[in-house]
This record gives C-alpha cells, sequence and structure tokens, in this order.
C-alpha cells in the first residue's frame, strides 16, 4: 500500500476518534442543561446538515487542493466547534460548525484513495480505511464515556493553568478540552499526507455554474444503473446508522437501565461489530459481486427487531455485535462499487460530495422522524419495531430494483461488471 497510505489512515483515526468522542460530550451538554429527550437526536441533524447544504462546493473545494491540506483545514474547523462549546455557545450550534469541517473532511478523505492507490486495492483499502474508522469509533464514544464518568472527570478538573481561569468547570468541558488535542494530532498527520501528482481542477467561475455542475453529477449517478443501486444502498445505511446510534443510547437506558456512559459503551459494541464485517468484506467480496451482498441488508433490519426482547446484557451483546457485522459487510462493497462508478463518471472529490448529499438527506429525514417519534410519547419498543421494517423494507425494494435493472438492461450491466471485474484486477 505504501506509507502514504498509512499516514492516511492514522490522520483518519483520529479525526474520526474525536468526532465519536464528541457525539457522547455534547449529549452530555444538553442533559447537563436539562434539555429534553427529543432534542438530542437533533445534535446530529445540525452536525449533517452542512453536508446537504455545502455539497455542491465541498466537492470541487476537495478537487481544488491537495487532499491533505482540505483535511488539514477541515480539523481546524472542528477545534473551532469544539471552542466554540466551552464558551458556552448553543451545542447545537457548535456542533453545527464540527459538522462544517467534518462536510470539508469527507470527500477529501475517500477521494485520496482512488487517487493515490490503483483500482485492484480499492475493495482491500475500503475494507480497512472502513475497519479502521470504526475502530476510531468504537474507541471514540467509548473515550466519551470515560471522560464524562464521574471519577474520570474528576481527575481531569483538578489538572488547572495557574493564574487562567480556562472556563474548564464540568465533565464535559474536560471531555472537549481533551478531545481538542486529538483534533490536533489528526491535524499534524494531515500535514504529512503524500501529494498524489493528480491534477489539480479549477474552480467554477461562478457559484451558481458550481451548483448546475453538481446537479449534473448527482444526476450522472443517479442515471447510472450499477451507481444507483449502490447510492440507494449506501444513502439507506447512513441514514439509519445514524438513527441507530440513538437508538441503542435510549433502548439500553430502557431495557438494561443504562447512563449515557454505559450506553456509550454499547454503541462501541455494534461499532465492533461493523470493524469485523468491514474487513471481512475487504477479504471475501470482489468489486464486481458488491450487489450480491444487498439481502444483507434485508436480514439486518429484520434482526433489529429482535432488540425487543433482549432484556439481558449476555443477549444484548452478541445481538448488537450480529446487527454489526451484517451492516459493515454489505456496505463496504457497496461503497467501494460506488467510488469506482463515481470515479468514472464524475471525478473522485465530486463522486463523494455527491453520496454525502444523499446520505445526509437520509440522515436529516430519519433523524427527525426518529425524534417526533419520541417527542410524540411513542416508546422506544415500537419505534425499534417500525426502524427495523423500514430497512428491511427499503432493502427489499432496491433488490427488486436492481433484478428489474438487470432484466432490462442487461447488456449494460454486464458491460459495467466486467468493467469493474477488470479495474479490480480479476479475468
Amino acid at each position: 500500500m505504501g506509507s502514504g497510505f498509512y499516514i492516511i489512515m492514522a490522520a483518519q483515526f483520529f479525526s474520526s476518534l474525536a468526532d465519536n468522542a464528541l457525539l457522547v460530550a455534547a449529549i452530555a451538554l444538553l442533559a447537563q442543561a436539562d434539555s429534553p429527550a427529543w432534542l438530542t437526536p437533533y445534535l446530529k441533524f445540525f452536525f449533517v446538515i452542512s453536508y446537504v447544504v455545502l455539497a455542491p462546493y465541498v466537492g470541487v473545494f476537495a478537487d481544488r487542493l491537495p487532499k491533505g491540506t482540505v483535511m488539514f483545514i477541515a480539523n481546524t474547523i472542528k477545534i473551532a466547534g469544539c471552542a466554540l462549546m466551552m464558551f458556552e455557545v448553543n451545542p447545537l450550534a457548535a456542533y453545527a460548525l464540527v459538522g462544517l469541517g467534518a462536510a470539508a473532511y469527507s470527500p477529501a478523505k475517500y477521494g485520496i484513495l482512488t487517487e493515490y492507490l490503483p483500482h485492484s486495492k480499492l475493495v482491500m483499502a475500503n475494507g480497512w480505511i472502513e475497519g479502521l474508522t470504526v475502530t476510531s469509533i468504537i474507541l471514540g464514544v467509548v473515550l466519551g464515556g470515560l471522560l464524562i464518568r464521574t471519577g474520570v472527570a474528576d481527575v481531569l478538573l483538578v489538572f488547572d493553568l495557574p493564574f487562567i481561569d480556562t472556563g474548564i468547570d464540568t465533565p464535559p468541558d474536560a471531555a472537549i478540552a481533551i478531545i481538542i488535542a486529538v483534533y490536533a494530532i489528526a491535524a499534524s498527520f494531515n500535514l504529512y499526507i503524500p501529494r498524489t501528482g493528480v491534477a489539480m481542477k479549477p474552480l467554477p467561475a461562478h457559484p451558481l455554474e458550481t451548483l448546475r455542475e453538481f446537479m449534473r453529477c448527482v444526476g450522472s449517478l443517479w442515471r447510472d444503473k450499477l451507481g444507483q443501486i449502490s447510492l440507494a444502498v449506501t444513502t439507506l445505511f447512513w441514514g439509519a446508522g445514524a438513527t441507530l446510534q440513538f437508538i441503542v443510547i435510549d433502548w439500553s437506558s430502557a431495557a438494561l437501565g443504562y447512563n449515557l456512559s454505559d450506553a456509550s459503551i454499547l454503541q462501541g459494541v455494534c461499532a465492533f461489530g461493523i470493524a469485523l464485517g468491514a474487513v471481512f468484506a475487504s477479504m471475501r467480496v470482489r468489486l464486481d459481486h458488491a450487489v450480491k451482498v444487498i439481502p444483507l441488508g434485508i436480514a439486518m433490519g429484520l434482526i433489529v427487531i429482535l432488540m425487543n426482547v433482549a432484556r439481558d446484557v449476555w443477549l444484548a451483546v452478541p445481538l448488537i455485535v450480529l446487527i454489526g457485522g451484517l451492516a459493515g459487510f454489505f456496505v463496504v462493497p457497496m461503497n467501494a462499487l460506488l467510488q469506482h462508478r463515481g470515479h468514472h463518471l464524475v471525478g473522485a472529490g465530486r463522486s463523494i460530495a455527491v453520496q454525502n448529499f444523499n446520505e445526509n438527506i437520509s440522515i436529516l429525514v430519519m433523524i427527525a422522524l426518529y425524534s417526533i417519534l419520541l417527542a410524540s410519547g411513542l416508546s422506544i419498543y415500537w419505534v425499534i419495531a417500525l426502524f427495523g421494517l423500514f430497512v428491511a423494507g427499503t432493502m427489499t425494494m432496491v433488490l427488486y430494483w436492481y433484478r428489474h435493472n438487470r432484466r432490462t438492461h442487461a447488456q449494460e450491466i454486464d458491460k459495467l461488471l466486467a468493467f469493474a471485474r477488470a479495474e479490480s484486477g480479476h479475468h
């Protein structure tokens, strides 16, 4: 893979570690302010709004500058968002600024893989980068949970700078100060990401032209007979995944009596399953066979419903690992297929921006629906049942959509699959 790949992985690990620890700290900030339970999911809503609004621009920005430079700028914006939280700015507004940094970071993070590596290594690289990302999610949510735990927070709050009032007086404040340091480590790795030699693309002369160009890219991917299937799957998956984060917190409180710190560790268990599935998929699934994993998405939706019968941690843990494993195994090949089609249709950075636009609209809609269901007083057990049926149902529709494409555009799909097979090194 080359040393540059490992620097990319290290930068991604620390940035993602901080992102996930910060979510737990931000939830703790809202709890500290006695905010209503239905407001908590809106943290994710405000985080991803930048992905949707700025999608036409972050892709061209990622293609305009070296990817390492873009990632460095993005991590600096995240640090600024953390600092605002510590200065008692509304957590939703401060978290929105962190989301702005994350939106700028994402096209560069994924786009550099297609620039730096041959296509034959894309699925494997995606498996490792997703596996490492999910490992950072596991450690991030656990880190966030530990930092707000009373004993740990008390130790952190003992440290203070002489003659300076830092304003770090509560466990969430202490947690955010540590998280800023982690973002700084990620930013330092960004400075050493190698230049790939790929020509930089100029920015369009007018913002409206950028918007029109972006919509053309969106149309190109949705019209492509393989691109549309992989885009539909990843769009549904990330909306479901973001909602599942909050479902695990609320369910573990209702079914197991867990507090936020303990629930964050259970989130880490789910992420551990995703990591296992992601790495296994990277070893077992070829790029041209990616569409064959769609039925696992249906299975995942149905198995989620079984959370309603788990009232014991020894039953809950393997169930959550299984749900995560199925999710990781089916999303990694679909991600790689989408990047492969996007790279050839619209370019690496723009392709990821289109993906983020669609996935984050899905997150906004599903988080808003989840919050509305909670605000209406519906039991978490009913919410889980509806969520599982929704995931299974939509994945079934995507499977039938692909089978329809195979019947009506057999030659085109065979040609695209043969192209994917050739590029991934299988003949």
